[in-house]
């Protein structure tokens, strides 16, 4: 078989591994391990989800709706925007492959930040296309220097504000000058995976009236805890929405993850829980970590960065004891962790083994 070749040089994307698999490895009962490793919802999924899920078990059967007509008029209701300017996605990932596929091929480019999602320079390699990588400010975006990097090759523009894997936020002024001052041929586009974790976020809806190269991508995988339904959405211009259904495949929004997420829409008490639970953990990692004489970077997310020396055998040593965290060596910071917030039980837990592993931590300045 002749396959493409760039398939030749393109890495896989390593994800956290599911709890079980790692019970199986270190032999022990999968109720003994807490998984801070994906970002995930430590308070799980929406009731009012589950709920809803389980009502819909008994439609299997049925493809589902190919338009999630129900979901989009309640998400366009509670978001302000007309409903053909969302189109939805098996996670946020698959929306990343629309514009992809839509504006992506040989002789184009991306440009993205130095600590960017991995997806990211995936999708763009996977399409033929070259990726300019811009060096990171304070492990955060540079966006005027992302700006300038732009060319008359560049299709697209990745900035995900917060951040993953830093936890980092650009700054109103600096998103809206992005926007406003990028060239017409260029799409932007704002991954808000964390959006509703922030305290004041700014809103960059009103924009997409007057910007149709804005596209905005947000998802039900994070606070609303439905990451294995896998379902995203983005926001942007009727036109450029309209060009991206022409690559969607017809029924890859299942009726589950359409259910579930149609109730956890209007589940408040879930939300704040967990907006609740994420920033008394950050706070306490913060401080904690900071006497142990680790640095982190501000999270504006629902995990943290630290650096522990040598990541990846610090990993393996919190994995011993039945943590599992991410080692970032595949994101070019192999000093580092990512440790996701877990309930209070589990960052307690986190940071006491932590704390015992601390003699042997050797961070370099």
């Amino acid at each position: 078989m002749r396959l493409n070749q760039q398939l030749a040089t393109l890495p896989v994307y390593q994800p956290g591994r599911p709890v079980e698999e790692v019970a199986r490895d270190l032999g022990l009962p999968p109720g003994s391990l807490i998984k801070l490793a994906s970002n995930e919802n430590a308070l799980g999924p929406s009731p009012k989800a589950v709920e809803a899920i389980k009502n819909t078990a008994t439609q299997a059967h049925l493809y589902p709706d190919g338009s999630a007509y129900y979901l989009r008029k309640a998400l366009a209701q509670k978001l302000n925007v007309p409903p053909e300017q969302l189109i939805f996605g098996n996670g946020s990932n698959e929306i990343i492959e629309f514009v992809a596929h839509a504006l992506l091929g040989p002789g184009t480019n991306i440009v993205v930040s130095e600590y960017c999602f991995a997806i990211y320079p995936l999708v763009a390699h996977l399409a033929g296309a070259d990726c300019i990588t811009v060096p990171s400010k304070n492990y955060g975006h540079d966006l005027t220097a992302m700006r300038k990097a732009v060319t008359n090759e560049t299709r697209i523009l990745f900035v995900a504000n917060p951040n993953n894997p830093t936890g980092t936020l650009a700054g109103k002024n600096e998103i809206i000058d992005l926007i406003t001052q990028s060239p017409d041929h260029l799409l932007i586009v704002i991954d808000e995976a964390y959006f509703e974790f922030l305290d004041d976020p700014v809103n960059l809806l009103p924009m997409i009236e007057q910007s149709p190269n804005l596209l905005l991508m947000r998802t039900f995988s994070k606070i609303y805890g439905l990451a294995g339904l896998r379902i995203g959405y983005g926001i942007g211009p009727t036109e450029l929405i309209d060009s991206l259904n022409k690559v969607r495949q017809p029924f890859n929004l299942n009726v589950m993850a359409q259910s579930g997420a149609l109730a956890a829409l209007n589940d408040e008490d879930h939300l704040e829980s967990t907006r609740q639970n994420n920033t008394i953990g950050i706070k306490l990692l913060t401080e904690q970590l900071a006497k142990m004489g680790l640095e982190t970077v501000p999270s504006h997310a629902n995990f943290i960065l630290v650096k522990v020396g040598d990541g990846a055998t610090i990993f393996e040593h919190l994995q011993k004891e039945g943590i599992i965290t991410r080692p970032m060596m595949g994101y070019g910071l192999p000093e580092w962790i990512r440790v996701s917030i877990g309930t209070p039980e589990e960052n307690i837990r986190c940071l006491e083994a932590l704390r015992k592993l601390c003699p042997t931590i050797s961070v370099n300045s």
